[in-house]
């Protein structure tokens, strides 16, 4: 395989709403560069980068895939990523890589959630952006319509660079920079045809917007623009690439990626008019300094991507971010201080590998077996330089993950320890107060998919059930209680007495106190009192924990033979018992902060849907970076929003987002207490 300088190279993401054609864009560019010799289809699940099982029987992307194209004589990355909401790692994972997205827009629908959520996410990337309008085989494909959306939506940069034109049953697409129309044959090639009335029409109706965005990048393409000069080609041709790489200029491009129509059209575009891994000149280190992007440098890998396979074994998606890499190189991980041997390292084309032996600068590749690296970690020379690492969202939809059988209970752990690595917005957690094992995603399907990988890829069989509540219990009034075990068995007995005053208190656990005089129960049994009584309070008068619990031991009664460690600290015991019956414990449940970020029109929705939650709503602010976002402020209970990012994607059509952390407990309202005992006891 020839090898590419970093001039060569060309990193970039593919982006957008679900189905909107992101794959079949990858397909494409693969067939018609000579990559692959048939175009593969979604629906039959034959693509290149949608190779999971997974992917192939759900019908969409679920994990960011990696390929590569050549097209005049300039390597293309191609990094598909997933349009559903719940595997927005893998968005972000693209991102940090790229270094450039294409957002792709279906041409009949037109803006979707997640083509604003892809151009938001590119934005908060700093990664150059360009639309493709596809499907305009359709007849109802309204390229207008969504192009003066994309404009009003994310202004004047938008700039038109290759539209359509329908010719009786034929569509034609126009070059706006070189006045030219083409047509395509079956294979996706294409053939110019002369510019007729309409064409001339249709290209003067974008005209405007097209010398708008271009005279934008300089006073004085802004000054010929004022004064009625034409733009010249040249001029246009170099406005448009200073633009992209600058993020001045958004150029929207058009065809079908299925019939393979403006693909070439998109390719050109890439090949000579989008930004090398240089043109950015630095790159952000962890610390937030930014480090000089050197191509003759020490060598510098960042890892962005894991996958667990059960046959290669862990394989670490990498970018070269410094210097050249050969085989055999070692290099040292900046986290763990291991060094690492780069014996063998490979091109992806899906889940074709090629082994090379040299990737340069700003190139993409993948190494199988590191023994001590994960996702986000750097290898360099010496191991001095953390180049930034990816943030990925925090996820909330939480179940408890359940082994099918004692089989599958025992490699259970090991599998999701393998997942967590590959998934890093996947959370693990084996909570003790409801003694379940818990899994946190992004949605109900990012579950699903994990559980269906883990028996396709490890033969472990789980379920996935509603998550227990950790409710807790505590006393509301002051008693004076007494507890006394007293037992004869024909030999020595058990003796021990206690009187104890409980009162509410304000430390988590158990504040006790001793305040015996006279010796009416030795010293040496105040500990077994103690522990009886820490012992008991996990479990409360409707079976959950108590807490904040203060005791007072301040009598009782021994016997001299009878009496041992043991009967004080049943006595303890039964002392507490009775001081369940009479000091009215109540049920707490945990409540946290609650900050939901959603467009200022749905404020009213969410915040009466808060109301049925039992929310409080505690403020409002505007969302820091967000132009028409609103932050909504609320206290909630926990045991009210377990499925909150379903409902609140369903709620705002997915634009809405949460944060939510654990605060404290508050007493259960009465109404409900007695139905959270209910389902405790059975």
């Amino acid at each position: 395989m020839a090898t590419f300088d970093t001039k060569a190279i060309r990193n970039l993401a593919l982006l957008g709403h679900g189905a909107c054609g992101k794959t079949s864009l990858a397909e494409a560019m693969l067939y018609l560069s000579g990559k692959t010799d048939r175009l593969g289809k979604v629906t039959d699940g034959n693509t290149v980068c949608d190779f999971d099982p997974e992917e192939q029987k759900r019908g969409f992307s679920i994990s960011a895939s990696l390929a590569h194209v050549v097209w005049k004589d300039i390597k293309i990355n191609i990094l598909d990523t997933p349009g559903y909401p719940d595997f927005e790692g893998e968005v972000r994972q693209a991102l940090r890589v790229a270094g450039s997205a294409v957002i792709v827009v279906d041409g009949k629908s037109g803006i979707e959630v997640g083509t604003e959520l892809a151009f938001n996410a590119a934005c908060d990337a700093g990664v150059p952006r360009v639309f493709f309008v596809n499907k305009c085989d359709d007849p109802d494909y309204q390229f207008a319509k969504s192009f003066y959306e994309l404009r009003d939506k994310f202004g004047t940069t938008l700039c038109p660079v290759f539209i359509p034109c329908h010719i009786g049953n034929n569509v034609a697409m126009i070059d706006l920079i070189s006045n030219k129309a083409y047509t395509y044959d079956n294979s996706g090639k294409r053939s110019e045809i002369p510019m007729s009335e309409e064409m001339n029409n249709m290209v003067n109706q974008y005209k405007d917007a097209f010398n708008e965005a271009i005279a934008s990048t300089s006073d004085e393409l802004m000054e010929k623009y004022f004064s009625g000069e034409e733009i010249t080609r040249e001029e246009a041709t170099l406005a448009l690439h200073e633009g992209i790489i600058d993020g001045s200029i958004t150029p929207v491009y058009c065809g079908s990626a299925a019939k393979m129509w403006g693909v070439i059209a998109m390719m050109d575009a890439v090949a000579e008019s989008f930004p090398r891994f240089t043109a950015k000149k630095v790159e952000k280190l962890s610390s937030g300094e930014e480090i000089a992007i050197d191509v003759a440098g020490d060598p510098a890998i960042f890892v962005f991507k894991t996958v667990a396979d059960p046959f290669v074994g862990q394989m670490s998606y990498f970018k070269v971010m410094s210097g050249t890499i050969k085989q055999d190189m070692v290099l040292k991980n900046a986290t763990t201080g291991t060094s690492e041997k780069l014996a063998h390292f490979y091109t992806m084309i899906g889940k074709k590998q090629t082994e090379v032996d040299e990737l340069c600068c700003g190139d993409i590749g993948m190494i199988a077996k590191l023994s001590d690296t994960k996702t986000n970690d750097t290898l360099s020379l010496n191991g001095s330089v953390v180049y930034s690492r990816i943030a990925y969202p925090t996820p909330y939809m939480t179940q408890a993950i359940l082994p099918l059988t004692a089989k599958d209970e025992s490699k259970m752990s090991q599998s999701i320890a393998k997942m967590l690595e590959e998934d890093l917005t996947l959370r693990y957690e084996n909570n003790k107060e409801t003694s379940q094992i818990l899994i946190s995603g992004l949605g109900d399907t990012h579950l699903a998919v994990l559980t269906a990988r883990m028996e396709s890829r490890f033969g472990v069989k789980v379920k996935l059930e509603e998550p227990k509540i950790a409710y807790r219990e505590r006393i509301t009034k002051r008693v004076d209680v007494e507890g006394k075990h007293k037992k004869q068995t024909g030999g020595s007995g058990q003796y021990g007495h206690v009187k104890v005053r409980f009162a509410p208190a304000e430390d988590e656990g158990l504040t006790f106190s001793v305040s015996v005089v006279g010796g009416a129960v030795p010293k040496n049994f105040y500990p077994a009192v103690e522990k009886g009584l820490q012992d008991a309070m996990a479990k409360g008068k409707m079976g959950y924990p108590l807490v904040q619990l203060a005791a007072d031991l301040y009598d009782g009664s021994y016997h001299d033979v009878d009496s041992d460690e043991l009967s004080f600290r049943l006595a303890a015991q039964l002392a507490y018992k009775q001081c369940l019956e009479q000091a009215a414990p109540v049920l707490l449940e945990p409540v946290g902060n609650l900050d939901i970020t959603v467009p200022e029109a749905l404020v009213g929705t969410v915040m009466g849907d808060l109301n049925k939650r039992r929310g409080s709503v505690m403020g409002m602010d505007h969302a820091e970076g967000r132009k028409g976002y609103t932050v909504v402020h609320a206290i909630v209970p926990k045991a009210e929003i377990v499925n909150y990012p379903i409902d609140l994607r369903a709620m705002t059509k997915g634009f809405g987002s949460f944060d939510f952390s654990v605060t404290g407990y508050e007493v259960v309202p009465g109404n409900l207490t007695a139905k959270i005992a209910a389902a405790q006891k059975n």
